[in-house]
């Protein structure tokens, strides 16, 4: 059924049990298309802290924006009313079917939840009536490949998923090895000033020694996601108090399991943090491929992430992310990795007169930048990428706001695929309800009238 393994996986996949199994191969996706469904999975239980994002267990439903005919999507919450017909009838974006598997373990769970009772017999079923199965995963962490080997174990069919197994994974997503994958691939002076350690004193001692030659000092947690996990302190705070009280405290918050390792950074003076959007296939298949470099909307003295646009900066800087991202990513590649990959960067100093250029973090999964990006990329067919601004719209005048009168209220400015008229996407709909958060792309004819859709236009026509 085309389920052949990547060139070298083999010695990776050694020694990893998963409910008696030892070995990943027969799960690991060749990088050839599959005449199989694919369930889509946005299972985002792995990432540490999730804390502070309104309604973020809806996220699981952006797993519809990659699903098409013959495809199944998961969730354990209910789809929203109306964002179905949305995306089938007006973005034409075919017509998968939705799962909805019972939570046994908490509502951002929802492989655990596809390997129990009535989803997981739907899966095994619908497996065996087509050959097999693929798993396109947000993250590629244990639970998903858990699932992928029970299925194609109950079914007695392939079974593959699209995205790194866990040791890759983490990698990619935990800081600290990151940092260490860049520092190999394109020098340590791409690597952003950086201590690491996993007790209170060394913690402070570390954020002590890097205050000598900076201001301001920052803690990160290593598997944290959307700065959830970041604090910023002058370093003449932590100098003149106790800073081992002041690390205590932030590990507290973000509910830090000891012994883990924390990184102390630089905190670097700039509001530049482009990210590089990359397709990397499985090792031997072919090279990795950017999909592009966006300027990223951060909010907050900890840059809490809202959104993207596609880059505004020089040539000259977004060439030099470009090849410095695509050797990264073969470095990746190299140690197992493959699927969709973004990294975040920070440009330090005038980006006309040769700033300094770093990497921050990677994000081993598809993301708030990807998941518009790629859907675009459906709608338009393979034309080129318009302007656009795509972020969060939260809004307590939203709460409650059913999805169907934000379309009838937008009219004609609701863009239409098949005419390429309108101005406004939706996605993550689901959030309404609660929180009065959806997420939106906003397209222009230049970047300036972009922003204007988002930022005036928007919120005007919805009396916000």
């Amino acid at each position: 059924m085309g389920t052949e393994l990547a060139p070298g996986t083999d010695e990776m996949m050694r020694g990893v049990e998963i409910e008696g199994a030892t070995d990943y191969g027969q799960l690991v996706w060749s990088g050839k298309r599959l005449p199989l469904p694919t369930l889509h999975l946005d299972d985002l239980s792995a990432i540490p802290f999730l804390v502070g994002i309104p309604s973020v267990e809806e996220y699981q439903h952006r797993a519809r924006l990659r699903a098409g005919d013959g495809d199944l999507f998961a969730a354990v919450t209910a789809d929203s009313p109306g964002y179905e017909d949305y995306c089938r009838d007006h973005l034409d974006i075919g017509a998968p079917e939705l799962l909805i598997a019972d939570p046994v373990d908490g509502l951002l769970e929802v492989a655990r939840a596809c390997a129990e009772g009535e989803a997981f017999e739907r899966l095994v079923a619908r497996a065996r009536a087509a050959g097999g199965l693929v798993i396109h995963p947000y993250m590629g962490h244990q639970d998903v490949w858990r699932l992928a080997h029970l299925i194609g174990r109950e079914s007695g069919t392939p079974c593959v998923v699209i995205g790194p197994p866990p040791a890759a994974m983490w990698i990619a997503n935990d800081k600290a090895q990151f940092t260490e994958v860049v520092a190999e691939a394109v020098g340590r002076s791409w690597v952003i000033p950086t201590r690491l350690g996993n007790t209170i004193p060394d913690i402070a001692a570390n954020l002590l020694e890097l205050g000598k030659d900076y201001a301001r000092v920052g803690l990160k947690r290593t598997r944290t996601a959307s700065s959830m996990g970041n604090a910023i302190f002058d370093t003449a705070d932590l100098v003149a108090g106790d800073c081992e009280s002041a690390v205590r405290a932030f590990l507290e918050r973000t509910q830090w399991p000891a012994g883990e390792q924390v990184l102390a950074v630089a905190w670097l003076n700039t509001d530049v943090s482009p990210s590089t959007q990359l397709w990397i296939p499985p090792a031997g298949t072919g090279v990795p491929r950017l999909d592009g470099i966006y300027e990223q909307i951060l909010e907050g003295a900890t840059k809490v992430f809202l959104g993207s646009r596609p880059s505004t900066l020089p040539d000259t800087i977004n060439a030099r992310l470009a090849d410095a991202a695509l050797a990264v990513a073969a470095a990746l590649q190299q140690r197992g990795y493959y699927g969709r990959c973004s990294f975040d960067h920070l440009v330090v100093g005038d980006p006309g007169d040769d700033p300094q250029l770093l990497f921050t973090e990677c994000n081993g999964r598809w993301g708030g930048t990807s998941t518009p990006m790629s859907l675009l990329d459906r709608l338009l067919g393979g034309a080129p990428r318009p302007p656009y601004r795509a972020q969060d719209v939260v809004h307590q005048g939203l709460v409650g706001v059913p999805f169907r009168e934000i379309l009838t209220t937008l009219g004609d400015e609701v863009f239409d695929p098949k005419t390429g008229r309108g101005r406004y996407v939706f996605y993550n709909v689901g959030c309404l309800a609660r929180s009065g958060k959806l997420d939106v792309i906003a397209m222009g004819e230049t970047h300036a009238l972009a922003e204007t859709a988002m930022l005036e236009d928007l919120p005007r026509r919805l009396g916000l």
